[in-house]
């Protein structure tokens, strides 16, 4: 049954996903659509049982650390990508959504949807497997951010469910990967759109 539940609640969330990502950056239907996908993630994460919280001897400020080392990888990285042209792109269409559109909106878009597949993904999903739950729940949550149609997200998913797969092995919930997801994301959103902004046409 609750398997079911899980395969039922991926499906639905993968199939809004990459509905919301093919909506005009900026419009009021790609903040429904993507608050659509927050809820079904979290309402599946909850209805297979309350996730749990996990024990950790530094509850905020471990994951935080972990958000700002992978924020630094991240940027990194995107100095490369920007001199590549088909990551370059690929990166530049994720983050028109947040310079087209409204700055609170897109942040707690995010950070909301963020959370939402922390309960799911790695509370419901990675808590129910018991053989190799990590690589499990990673390979589901990026075979799900192939909807996407985006290389770029498609490899962050690979990478960041990795780390926060790991977050709940060695916690035993999903405080960490969620306080680390919602962070990073921050960072994210706030330090990447200038590299990769569109120069405007001479006037």
């Amino acid at each position: 049954m609750r398997r079911s539940l899980l395969g039922l609640v991926t499906a639905a969330g993968t199939g809004l996903l990459g509905r919301s990502l093919s909506t005009p950056p900026g419009s009021a239907r790609f903040h429904g659509r993507t608050g659509a996908v927050a809820a079904t993630w979290a309402a599946g994460g909850l209805a297979a049982g309350p996730p749990p919280r996990g024990t950790s001897r530094h509850p905020v400020a471990g994951p935080v650390a972990v958000a700002v080392g992978a924020f630094g990888v991240f940027y990194g990285c995107a100095l490369v990508a920007r001199r590549i042209p088909p990551l370059s792109r690929a990166i530049a269409g994720v983050l028109a959504y947040a310079d087209r559109g409204s700055g609170p909106a897109v942040y707690a878009t995010t950070l909301i949807t963020g959370a939402a597949e922390e309960v799911f993904f790695r509370g419901a999903l990675q808590g129910s497997v018991t053989r190799a739950p990590v690589a499990t729940s990673t390979a589901v949550y990026a075979l799900s951010t192939v909807a996407t149609r985006n290389p770029a997200l498609v490899l962050a998913s690979i990478v960041m469910g990795t780390l926060f797969g790991l977050q709940r092995r060695a916690t035993g919930g999903i405080q960490a990967p969620l306080l680390t997801h919602v962070v990073w994301s921050s960072l994210m959103l706030t330090a990447l759109p200038p590299l990769f902004e569109t120069p405007a046409p001479p006037g």
